[in-house]
């Protein structure tokens, strides 16, 4: 036995060493002809442990050590920085013919080339989802935000481990990885600091992270992240934009990388809230577009086409394609709204141009640390077109749209001068949005068309790309950002990750474009779809089919069977002005056969043109479904809505175990709160005398007040409300107690049905983020002992066929 287990190991060890063998023979030879430098990285990650290369003796006299090698990076391999905006049109920029001052990135483009053939999914997460992983967004669950994400395969918002980020890959292979700005990737649900964090930017290929988590946040008073903890932002700044802080962050993380390992490459990706709603801005930046406006979006439109040709960014040929029926000509407003509206612009513009300054920072930055010429610099000026969800009216706060609420006009006229400021959460009109994507119909939400998914982009790589200034033309979308930077890398695109089989990586690098203006686009299939508008692009065709429910609308007013299809061959037509459907019906079948056959591949069936009914945090997974009873401690603070117990639509009981002290017999401060500013509730105590404060999306605040203190020594402080019912927003009458003796009551007109905001969050012993009322300023910690917060919920009946709130229009 013993010599067969000898000559086994014997036998094994030779194979081993006739492996290592050939394979020294092998690598010698292949040093003689240079492969490409995708060939060199490995297409499994983590690369596998290398074998023990020294030597073991019986001490280690006779021994000799051999530490494994650090993975590097290929020989060679730049930085990236991969800058990414949130909203923007492609007529915004004065880089591409617009009314916006963006020197920063003319200059970027002056460096490197022009695309004005780019493309993107219409809305945030899906394009993010794209953007890092290089698939399509339903490839990768992500045919939604993540707020709405519901339980049909393409639409779960959950990033599979089987589409690695190029983070992820990028990180196995010795970069140095930094996120910076809005994530919008993780499942609202899985924010919350009990996780997972699987889901989280460090989870997910980045060393680091400094950001926020949603969808939009405010800009003054940000919903901040630093890896996986909530932290609140700078209190020594009374200035404090979001912006700037992390271009700081940025530029504080690269100097920091680079001064330790000045050998190791970086990728990092800045992705701005701007110029998402809210659009924040200090004053000074908004002044600097006083009077700019006042024409009026339809002569806008006209001015900004005549610079794109003058630019040379849009063809001589193309032309501008009409206002929509449903959106107003500028000279039919009064006075009184023209005023408004325009001011509403030139504080959008402020945004923007605030925005190139700050990631002009962090350029100059890299520059001045001598990398810029060996930074491949990907510039995508916004995740979709600009964004017509401000209605046609623009809105005071953008938490309205999300539930089905008007915006009332008397309330913007009073709140002219304060938009931008931290006293709103504002939005422009609809047709500011249209005027932006020049030369383009429609806007983000409408995947059928350019408007919604023709975005800018700017790539300079240094001297790797020669033709400085340049334009290319060729298509291309978001997925193809993730393989052109492996690409650029020598990275191999990896077969399996941590494990993991990888899904193919489906878009086409840009590369073959750097050198060759006049190559022929090498992607030439892509389908889109948003809400159910969509469309199918195939070799230089597009056919077309817009769904009802336009951006600012909140039901569908049509079936899908209803929607009309438009045909343009984009060839000749660069701004999709001329359907040729009735012209070429064999071309059009065609292509909606394609379509059909795409949408199938990819998961994006079925189609969904739900809105409001998806903003329900009720109907995806939660740590609190199902539960009708909570137990919270001092210290739970910062669980977003998705984590919370859910009072929307229901009655509910909040009682507060306290104990008073002697000393302290005025406490003051939050037991419980959740939202802010612009929408949300708060159960405090202020002179001793419980208070429950209810905010209706910033237009109605009732306060119940106690008509007696809190004893000194232990006691419960009980809120009770009960529902009037019957459909999602209704009010209901609240109740104080202290100590089971009533003490106060009143009622409440209206309650948020949907959705209570995407950046706010619960909290337990204070109030984090913006106040709920005015009448405190956070945190507003309690100043007596808090023990426990317990919530109950009951349920109410609502109508099964009600979609909207009582008081959508």
């Amino acid at each position: 036995m013993l010599r067969v287990g000898f000559m086994g190991w014997q036998r094994k060890d030779m194979i081993q060493m006739f492996v290592r063998f050939v394979a020294m023979i092998f690598f010698s030879i292949i040093s003689l002809f240079p492969l490409p430098a995708m060939a060199a990285t490995s297409k499994i990650l983590p690369v596998p442990d290398p074998d023990f290369q020294g030597k073991i003796g019986l001490t280690y006299k006779e021994s000799e050590p051999d530490f494994p090698k650090s993975i590097a990076a290929p020989a060679k391999a730049p930085n990236v920085l991969l800058i990414l905006l949130d909203d923007v049109g492609f007529g915004q920029t004065s880089t591409f013919g617009g009314p916006i001052d963006t020197p920063n990135l003319t200059k970027l483009a002056g460096r490197g080339l022009r695309y004005n053939q780019f493309h993107v999914t219409a809305l945030c997460s899906p394009t993010r989802a794209a953007l890092l992983t290089g698939r399509n967004h339903h490839s990768v669950n992500t045919g939604v935000v993540e707020e709405l994400a519901t339980g049909f395969p393409g639409y779960t918002t959950i990033l599979p481990k089987s589409a690695a980020t190029v983070a992820e890959v990028l990180r196995q292979n010795g970069y140095s990885t930094a996120a910076f700005g809005k994530w919008h990737n993780t499942p609202d649900y899985e924010t919350s600091a009990a996780g997972p964090f699987d889901r989280w930017p460090t989870h997910l290929g980045f060393d680091y992270f400094y950001g926020f988590l949603g969808g939009d946040t405010n800009q003054w008073s940000p919903a901040l992240v630093e890896n996986t903890k909530r932290i609140q932002k700078p209190t020594d700044n009374p200035d404090y934009h979001l912006t700037p802080d992390l271009a700081d962050h940025a530029i504080s993380w690269i100097r920091t990388q680079q001064s330790i390992a000045p050998d190791k490459p970086f990728f990092a990706y800045f992705a701005t809230g701007a110029t998402h709603a809210p659009h924040h801005a200090p004053k000074a930046w908004i002044d600097k577009y006083k009077g700019k406006f006042d024409q009026g979006w339809d002569k806008l439109r006209e001015e900004t086409f005549a610079r794109q040709k003058q630019l040379g960014v849009i063809p001589a040929s193309a032309q501008l394609t009409p206002r929509p029926k449903e959106l107003p000509a500028w000279d039919s407003l009064s006075k009184e709204d023209q005023r408004l509206f325009a001011h509403q612009a030139e504080v959008f513009a402020g945004f923007t141009a605030h925005t190139d300054a700050e990631i002009g920072r962090v350029i100059d930055a890299i520059d001045r640390l001598g990398e810029l010429d060996n930074t491949l610099v990907i510039y995508i000026v916004g995740d979709n077109g600009a964004s017509a969800e401000g209605g046609l009216t623009g809105t005071v706060n953008e938490l309205k749209v999300f539930n089905g609420v008007p915006e009332d006009r008397q309330l913007l006229l009073a709140s002219l001068d304060e938009l931008g400021s931290p006293k709103t959460f504002n939005h422009f009109h609809a047709a500011w949005a249209w005027a932006v994507n020049t030369p383009f119909q429609w806007t983000k939400q409408i995947a059928s068309h350019f408007g919604g998914t023709r975005d800018p982009l700017v790539i300079a790589w240094g001297d790797r790309i020669q033709d400085r200034g340049g334009l290319r033309t060729q298509f291309h979308h978001v997925i193809d950002i993730a393989p052109t930077i492996l690409e650029a890398t020598g990275i191999t695109p990896p077969t399996i990750v941590n494990g993991v089989e990888q899904q193919p990586i489906e878009g086409t690098s840009l590369a073959y474009t750097f050198d060759n203006p006049d190559a022929p686009s090498q992607h030439t299939t892509q389908y889109f779809e948003m809400f159910g508008n969509r469309a199918i692009y195939d070799k230089g065709w597009i056919a077309a089919a817009r769904h009802g429910r336009l951006p600012w609308e909140r039901v569908s007013k049509t079936s899908f069977d209803q929607d009309t299809w438009e045909l343009y061959d984009i060839t000749k037509d660069f701004s999709e002005a001329n359907n040729l459907a009735e012209e070429n019906p064999t071309k059009l079948k065609e292509l909606q056969s394609l379509f059909l056959a795409e949408a199938r591949e990819h998961k994006v069936l079925p189609l969904d043109d739900r809105l409001l009914n998806r903003f329900d945090v009720s109907i995806r997974p939660s740590l609190a479904a199902g539960r009708t009873h909570f137990t919270y401690y001092p210290g739970a603070t910062g669980i977003p809505e998705g984590s919370a117990p859910d009072l929307k639509n229901k009655s509910f009981t909040i009682t507060a175990a306290v104990d008073i002290p002697k000393d302290n017999d005025d406490a003051e401060g939050v037991l419980v709160a959740q939202g802010g500013r612009f929408a949300g509730w708060s159960f405090f105590l202020d002179d001793g005398k419980p208070i429950f404060a209810y905010n209706f999306l910033g237009s109605d605040r009732t306060l119940i007040k106690s008509k007696e203190e809190v004893p000194v020594g232990p006691s419960n402080i009980r809120f009770e409300f009960e529902s009037d019912g019957g459909t999602p927003g209704a009010g209901g009458i609240g109740k104080l107690f202290i100590n089971d003796k009533p003490v106060g009551e009143g009622h409440i007109a209206k309650t948020v049905p949907y959705r209570l905001g995407l950046d706010e969050t619960f909290d337990v012993g204070q109030d984090l983020g913006t106040p709920v009322v005015e009448a405190y300023q956070p945190p507003f910690a309690f100043t007596g002992n808090l023990q426990k917060v317990t919530l109950d919920l009951k349920a109410i009946e609502i109508a099964a066929t009600q979609t909207k709130s009582a008081y959508a229009d």
